[in-house]
């Protein structure tokens, strides 16, 4: 019953099946990103301050190969350009300093070998980590604290950002076939040798030199799973490539704080408040206070229902609690545990989802008690940038501020340490980004949404005041090119009255007198939101668009940034991917736009977003008729600890098994595409065959398609994102 792909196949072979399209159609929706490149101009401003952090200058591309410098004004908003910089009056040894210091941006084009990156920051600040998608899309993968170091997975060929907290780029790097190992210091980004990312010494010593602390923990054997490279370059025979995976349930580490004493002495420091930490590699991270009286650690016990941040007293051992935090479903540590020491206060800024909402709150450290709330309401705190401890002052991200506002839309805000003075510092209906003069009197606003390009404007810092617009993105070259502008839509979800958001795109050629299938881009990875908040050319669902399709993307119930009751439905219950909120939306979308046939509705998605197609399938194929599924994780028991455990629990029970793709293979129905790459180091691939012997065992057809030397995202390939497009075109057109 199961209809097998080989990757040998001749492509044109295929063509026979799709009597709707020829090749011809398929290699001009393959081209649309190459037709459509370039066309957007005025969209970046990258300043260069001047010493007297009153005046800075840019370069912006106005047009095909053509620029020009920008002189601004920054306590009038006067405007002077210029063909060159000498024309700006502007100094050589300033041109020649602040040119050096341009970023080339330039996005993923190709998938090679797993790999990995290692940055140290050197800087006194945190910066921000972001990979840059094949799409030129920016997304963020977090944080590296300052004078802390962290590991990133990644693919040879990948590229990544590395910004500042306030949004300034600071480096541009791509990953190798080997792991490599970044400084970053602020000069950019330099290679480190082995020698150099070594630490001194083990632990953490404390500030007067009495005493190191440090963890030990028993040996745990640590799981590993097993590859074949079936076509290794330069070698006839397969190789075997084995590697630690740790998965839900695996046993973990326990570690154990000694302090050792100037003396040689060592006193072990008594767990029984932090006896089941959630750490794969058996370490702890410790933060002293200045006077060495105590250090502070994080306690995130395994189950992710019970944070605490815990003191230890350095000469005595004794442990006390500075914060608990216990959540009935699940705190999220991997995304809102951001936490600043005031140390001269002996208080501590907290991150906390304790009322419904992520908020932050003010804490006496010493005695371990909440002083007060210092933001509320219905609406998170996304991201901050800054604590000013000699104004008192926080500076952050936030969304869900105005009632008629996409919810997900970011705005700067700041307010006191005792919540007072709380204020929203930008105005544009779109999502911002923000990044500050360097004495912070400043700073520069750019917004934008998916169907408005951006803008970008010079604000006051006291009042948010604006000083000037600075650009205005041109798109006029990229819609003569037939791009066609996404539409935002809004439905009511599963519950009648929380507003589900997401996009609709239509192909270049459109007509509303005809009627077009639907296909559903999909990822409800629990941890982030997904449909496009800033404008971007959204390439990939454009080819999908150009086959004939009209492709939507929306943000279920059970995803993140929308309070706590709307994220807590993916808890133990991963299969839901927030289905019932994305029919409800596309039935409701359809009501007034007759052209799209919900009688042909198709559904494709990677990694989470493959398990999500695949499960649309096995519960929801009263609606959705075709799913492509590339490199699922179609069991959370055959997935990554971290990211499993964090939304299914520990230790793993039948949810995980009620949310199995492989035990409810049996209820396929519909036309279904495993595409999984055969190197796979981010998700088992072992889990999409566990689904191919489960559906062979139902009796159920199916296709698979194993792509030979490929990594994660194997559907992102040509050879797989041409496949893709064929199964679409195959089984959702007339």
């Amino acid at each position: 019953m199961m209809r097998t792909l080989l990757s040998g196949l001749a492509l044109c072979s295929l063509f026979c099946e799709i009597p709707s399209l020829q090749a011809a159609d398929f290699e001009a929706a393959l081209s649309f990103p190459k037709r459509t490149e370039n066309k957007v101009f005025r969209d970046r401003v990258q300043a260069n301050w001047l010493p007297d952090g009153k005046m800075f200058w840019y370069r912006v591309q106005t047009g095909p190969g053509k620029s020009e410098f920008v002189l601004i004004n920054a306590t009038n908003g006067s405007r002077k350009t210029a063909a060159t910089l000498k024309e700006l009056g502007l100094p050589e040894k300033e041109a020649a300093k602040t040119s050096t210091m341009k970023i080339e941006l330039r996005r993923t084009r190709r998938t090679g070998k797993s790999s990995g990156l290692k940055f140290i920051n050197q800087l006194s600040e945190d910066v921000e980590l972001y990979w840059i998608n094949q799409e030129g899309g920016h997304v963020r993968y977090g944080g590296v604290r300052a004078g802390t170091e962290r590991e990133q997975h990644t693919f040879e060929g990948h590229v990544w950002l590395i910004t500042s907290r306030t949004g300034e780029h600071l480096a541009v790097v791509e990953g190798a076939s080997q792991p490599q190992t970044f400084i970053i210091d602020g000069k950019g980004i330099s290679k480190a040798n082995t020698e150099a990312s070594k630490k001194p010494e083990r632990g953490f010593r404390a500030p007067d030199g009495s005493c190191v602390v440090f963890t030990e923990a028993e040996k745990v054997e640590r799981r590993k799973v097993a590859i074949v490279e079936s076509t290794p370059d330069g070698s006839v025979q397969p190789k075997l490539k084995v590697f630690d995976y740790i998965k839900p349930g695996d046993p973990l580490p326990k570690p154990q704080w000694v302090i050792e004493k100037s003396d040689g002495t060592k006193l072990r420091v008594a767990r029984d408040i932090y006896e089941n930490p959630f750490t794969e590699s058996g370490e702890l991270d410790a933060v002293w206070a200045p006077d060495s009286s105590e250090f502070y650690f994080n306690y995130n016990q395994r189950g992710h229902q019970l944070y605490r941040i815990l003191a230890v007293n350095a000469k005595t051992g004794a442990v006390r609690v500075v914060v608990e935090e216990t959540s009935k479903t699940f705190i999220h540590y991997s995304g809102k545990s951001w936490r600043h020491w005031l140390h001269g206060s002996g208080e501590l800024i907290w991150m906390s989802e304790r009322d419904g909402w992520c908020h932050l709150y003010l804490c006496d450290a010493k005695k371990g008690t909440l002083k007060h709330q210092i933001t509320q309401g219905a609406w998170p705190v996304r991201e901050v940038l800054h604590v000013d401890e000699a104004k008192k002052e926080i500076w952050f991200l936030a969304s869900g501020l105005r009632e008629k506002e996409d919810p997900y839309h970011t705005h700067l805000c700041r307010v006191n340490f005792d919540g007072s003075g709380f204020r929203q510092l930008t105005e544009g209906d779109g999502n911002h980004r923000v990044e500050f003069s360097p004495n912070r009197a400043f700073f520069i606003g750019t917004w934008s949404r998916a169907d408005k390009p951006p803008v970008m404007e010079l604000r006051r810092s006291s009042d948010g005041g604006l000083v000037c617009e600075l650009e205005k993105a041109e798109v006029s070259a990229l819609l003569a090119a037939s791009w066609t502008m996404p539409e935002r839509f809004v439905a009511k979800g599963r519950d009648g009255k929380t507003d589900i958001h997401g996009v609709i795109v239509k192909p270049s050629n459109f007509d509303p007198a005809k009627s077009y299938p639907v296909v559903e881009n999909i990822y409800a990875g629990p941890h982030g939101s997904f449909a496009p908040k800033e404008f971007s050319r959204l390439m990939g669902h454009h080819v999908i668009a150009e086959l004939g399709f009209i492709v939507v993307q929306l943000d279920g119930m059970g995803t993140n940034h929308r309070g706590k009751a709307f994220h807590d439905v993916c808890w133990k219950n991963i299969k839901d991917a927030g289905f019932p909120d994305r029919k409800l939306w596309i039935k409701e979308a359809a009501k007034t736009r007759p052209w799209m046939d919900l009688s042909r509705v198709g559904i494709y998605g990677g990694s989470a977003g493959g398990q999500n197609a695949m499960r649309a399938l096995l519960d929801h194929h009263d609606f959705y008729k075709v799913a492509v599924a590339d490199c699922g994780c179609h069991d959370n028991r055959m997935d990554k600890i971290w990211w499993n455990e964090q939304w299914m629990g520990w230790p793993v029970d039948e949810s995980y098994v009620k949310s199995s793709n492989r035990e409810d293979a049996h209820k396929l129905q519909g036309k279904l595409l495993l595409i999984v790459g055969e190197l796979d180091t981010n998700v088992d691939p072992a889990s999409t065959t566990q689904v191919v012997a489960a559906l062979q065992k139902a009796g159920k057809p199916f296709d698979f398609m194993p792509i030979a030397g490929s990594g994660h995202g194997a559907a992102e390939t040509p050879y797989g994102s041409r496949l893709r497009m064929e199964f679409l075109v195959r089984h959702l057109s007339p």
